[in-house]
């Protein structure tokens, strides 16, 4: 009774084997675009901003190894965020294609 509603959102299938596989599917996908985006949601959050803001007019400076140190953090923040989001787009294609009704029938 739980997965009636979600059922009658897919597409139909012939067998009630394939309906399982297919509702099984499904909910991987689902599940896996869910984790991507809240990794991806998070990896931003942790970002930091690109603007100097007030430490531009206090003449602050840091030393070239505190600048390198935060760059490579930043860096590999952007790059996990980009791979986050590549993941979560391939998904999102593959979720599409599997509801095609000339894969169930």
């Amino acid at each position: 009774m739980k997965f009636v509603i979600f059922s009658s959102l897919l597409a139909p299938y012939r067998t009630e084997a394939l309906g399982k596989i297919h509702i099984a599917l499904s909910l991987t996908f689902i599940i896996l675009m869910f984790v991507a985006a809240l990794a991806a949601i998070v990896l931003v959050m942790l970002q930091p901003g690109n603007s100097n803001g007030i430490d531009a007019l206090g003449g602050s400076s840091e030393t070239f190894y505190g600048k390198n140190k935060g760059k490579s953090m930043e860096s590999h923040l952007k790059r996990w965020t980009v791979v986050c989001l590549v993941v979560l787009a391939v998904l999102a294609v593959l979720f599409f294609i599997l509801q095609g009704e000339w894969i169930w029938t």
